[in-house]
């Protein structure tokens, strides 16, 4: 199941913004630009899979997919009220989706838990 659209920063400019403006944090296999949004909403997710991670659509697809299914999973874990955007590094491509659900749902249990956005 893909993540709704509620839950999406629905323009190439609300990425943008995100990755200029936002603070990045770094994991093993990706880092996440993350923005303060002044509503308290729920939060927006972007992943952005480069053609520099896989010339091939199937790999940059399947690591989407992967990392959106694992954000639909945890979205109770994700803050308020933010915007994130994740963006992969090339040696997400050796792991297979349960690892990267599994590194995805660390993050937000981390993060959201310790209050690092702030």
């Amino acid at each position: 199941m893909a993540l709704s659209f509620a839950h999406k920063i629905e323009t190439p400019f609300g990425i943008e913004k995100v990755k200029k403006e936002g603070k990045i944090y770094q994991s093993e296999n990706f880092g996440v630009a993350v923005l303060k949004r002044s509503d308290s909403g729920v939060s927006k997710f972007a992943v952005v899979v480069s053609n520099k991670i896989s010339k091939l659509a199937v790999n940059r697809n399947r690591i989407k997919r992967a990392i959106t299914d694992a954000l639909r999973i945890n979205l109770k874990k994700a803050p308020e009220g933010y915007d994130l955007v994740f963006l992969t590094k090339r040696s997400i491509l050796i792991k297979t989706t349960e690892e990267v659900v599994k590194e995805v749902k660390s993050f937000l249990e981390k993060t959201s838990f310790n209050n690092n956005f702030k």
